[in-house]
């Protein structure tokens, strides 16, 4: 309907368009040839003994002899008779002498019964006279009303004609053009039913087969994001069953060490929850294409928070590098990463920290953030066992063994990795994060 709406406003528009400078150009050659006798009467034009202006030379063309032939002369001026053709026979042009025709001036009469004229007009001074004449020559209308209507006729016919094959086209288009786009609604909705689990690729017009892939790329992910969803629910059941049960067997047995059991197994159920909420967030975020977080800034205020937090231990954080690396994804996310490493440094560390932020050609696309300490370090060999949920070398210091492993998950919902080596430089752990940067040019939006 909007296409129908709109090729309708666009014919008329043309057409009104064209219509008026049609016309206007056979209205201009009317008036031009009307005009080319206009010198000759000047030029012919002389006062006679009773001070009226009469013409040496009569113009050529017959139908000025001619009564009522539709081609007509005169000559006039305030306080004389009018000098008249003979065709005008017992009638007289109208003349408007309040407006001054000094260069010729055109207009259209209905004075005459049945018989509307143009008439081009034009004032001269006769030699040996003051007095002002009006020169006029008309011509019937009935001609040139005639080809206008022809031409318009045929504009409109023509317009007409191409309107409506545009409508045509259109209602083609929307019905057979858009056959395509129906057939993939249809397949929708036979995989939102269930009949269906993706789209066909074969068989598609080369304009919606991007479409088509991107629609069953989108099943895809969320199908994959659906099944990560059962995997995480199973996995946070059966991480609370064995909790649950050890403390329905301790209720059971009315064992002396119950409330030891419910802290402890109760401290075991807050970091599977908290383990899986967190990759829940992340899951959940990872979801805006359009997330943009600037690193640096982020860094400044968790060193700000930190080393207020550890004041009485002395630590100190260093943060050096790219300050205008961006992070391709949220900014709550980032600082949980980067929180999660500076305080394990602080926690863990003899008091020093450093913290350094890279883009480099050899790894494009991503942004690293390094977090040294200068602590004892973790042995080679335990290094992967870190990642594990609970896993922690100083049980003496409070946590929950956490970290690291949000770290890791989050991470790995990104595309990005987290991994540990020993510092050259404090000689403790140093842990790389590597995420996704932002394209260049993209900041926090």
């Amino acid at each position: 309907m909007a296409a129908i709406i709109w090729i309708a406003v666009l014919i008329g528009l043309g057409g009104a368009a064209l219509d008026r400078l049609v016309t206007g150009t056979i209205i201009r050659n009317f008036d031009a040839q009307l005009s080319i006798a206009l010198p000759a009467m000047i030029a012919a034009a002389e006062l006679d003994p009773f001070g009226d202006v009469r013409f040496n030379r009569q113009p050529v063309d017959p139908r000025f002899n001619e009564p009522y032939s539709g081609l007509y002369w005169q000559v006039a001026a305030q306080g004389h008779l009018p000098f008249r053709s003979r065709s005008l026979w017992d009638r007289e042009l109208p003349a408007n002498f309040a407006v001054s025709c000094v260069e010729p001036c055109t207009s259209r009469s209905t004075d005459f019964r049945n018989e509307p004229v143009r008439i081009v007009e034009r004032d001269g001074i006769i030699p040996g006279s003051q007095v002002v004449w009006r020169f006029q020559v008309a011509q019937s209308t009935e001609q040139l009303d005639a080809q206008v209507r022809d031409v318009r006729r045929m504009l409109w016919l023509s317009l007409g004609v191409l309107g409506a094959g545009m409508l045509a086209l259109a209602v083609l288009q929307a019905t057979y053009g858009l056959m395509p786009l129906r057939r993939v609604s249809a397949t929708m909705a036979a995989i939102r039913a269930g009949r269906m689990s993706r789209a066909p690729t074969d068989d598609v017009p080369p304009e919606i087969a991007p479409l088509v892939q991107e629609l069953n790329a989108l099943l895809d992910h969320n199908e994959q994001s659906a099944e990560a969803a059962r995997m995480h629910a199973g996995n946070l059941a059966h991480a609370l069953k064995t909790p649950m049960s050890v403390l329905t067997n301790e209720a059971a047995a009315d064992s002396p060490d119950l409330a030891q059991a419910v802290v402890r197994e109760l401290s075991t159920m807050r970091r599977h929850i908290d383990h899986h909420l967190a990759r829940a967030r992340a899951m959940g975020r990872r979801t805006s294409a359009t997330a943009r977080a600037d690193v640096w800034p982020s860094l400044q205020r968790l060193m700000n928070a930190i080393e207020r937090i550890y004041a009485e231990k002395g630590v100190v954080i260093d943060i050096a590098g790219d300050r205008s690396a961006c992070f391709r994804g949220e900014r709550q996310d980032l600082e949980e990463l980067a929180g999660n490493l500076i305080d394990n440094a602080a926690k863990y560390g003899g008091g020093r920290v450093f913290v350094t932020v890279s883009q480099t050609e050899s790894d494009p696309g991503f942004v690293s953030i390094l977090v040294e300490d200068d602590g004892q370090g973790i042995p080679v060999k335990l290094r992967e066992t870190m990642f594990e949920r609970g896993a922690r070398l100083d049980t003496g210091k409070p946590g929950t063994g956490l970290g690291l492993a949000i770290v890791r998950d989050v991470a790995a919902i990104y595309g990005g990795s987290v991994s540990l080596s020993e510092s050259e430089d404090l000689g403790g752990l140093m842990v790389r994060l590597r995420l996704p940067s932002c394209p260049i040019g993209e900041k926090e939006g």
